[in-house]
């Protein structure tokens, strides 16, 4: 399947509400794809993931990245002392003292500092290229299913990890590109306070690699226990 049946099938099935949106991280030495235009201001991961789900395409090298925590993250800046030693968060009021943000800063997932150069980001259906990650945002009902397709051939648990921050750096996109498995988030503090997510959604991040299988077993589950759930 090609990146648009992959992202039609998953919209069609699922019944999505926006478009699934694929996210490739450029390493330094890749050439960056083109077809791609730079936003025009600066822009944090989780802003342009939720425009992308909407049908906007940019390429985001790392100085027009917006957020320090989520470009350092990625691997795209140095990451800042004050974020290091927990105090940047800890002066939002999200935690009890800086150390405890610190744990947070400590124990996330990141890529390795400076070894990458820009992220892409839009609608799966326009990618051209693999994509690393795809990032469903969408109801719980919604996003649910992804869990019976991930179990369907071999059985098993999900297990999720998320933080009170960095819902699309982290947990749907770095996550997903390090472990090779999916992993989803309530949201975070920072999009959804500088995103236009609604209070009642959440994200997923599969791993590109993984889709058409998960399609196969989400075309398998979709007439039979989908509808009988969704029946209401």
């Amino acid at each position: 399947m090609d990146n648009y049946e992959i992202a039609e099938k998953l919209e069609k099935i699922l019944d999505l509400k926006y478009e699934p949106v694929a996210v490739k991280v450029i390493k330094k030495g890749e050439k960056i794809p083109e077809g791609f235009n730079e936003p025009d201001k600066n822009i944090r991961h989780c802003q342009s993931i939720m425009r992308a789900r909407k049908g906007e395409s940019f390429v985001i090298p790392a100085e027009k990245h917006a957020c320090v925590v989520g470009a350092s993250s990625l691997g795209l800046v140095p990451i800042p002392d004050k974020v290091k030693e927990g105090e940047f968060h800890s002066n939002l009021g999200m935690f009890d003292c800086s150390d405890a943000a610190a744990n947070m800063i400590c124990q996330r997932s990141e890529i390795e500092e400076e070894s990458t150069i820009a992220t892409v980001v839009g609608p799966l259906k326009n990618f051209k290229i693999d994509p690393d990650v795809v990032i469903l945002v969408d109801l719980p009902e919604t996003l649910y299913w992804l869990i019976p397709a991930a179990t369907f051939f071999e059985g098993g648990r999900q297990a999720f990890s998320t933080a009170a921050f960095q819902a699309t750096c982290v947990d749907s996109t770095i996550i997903p590109m390090l472990t090779g498995n999916m992993n989803m988030s309530l949201g975070c503090y920072g999009c959804r306070r500088s995103t236009d997510i609604k209070n009642e959604e959440m994200i997923a991040g599969i791993p590109y690699k993984n889709l058409e299988i998960m399609i196969e077993a989400l075309e398998k589950i979709h007439e039979g226990p989908m509808q009988k759930a969704r029946q209401k």
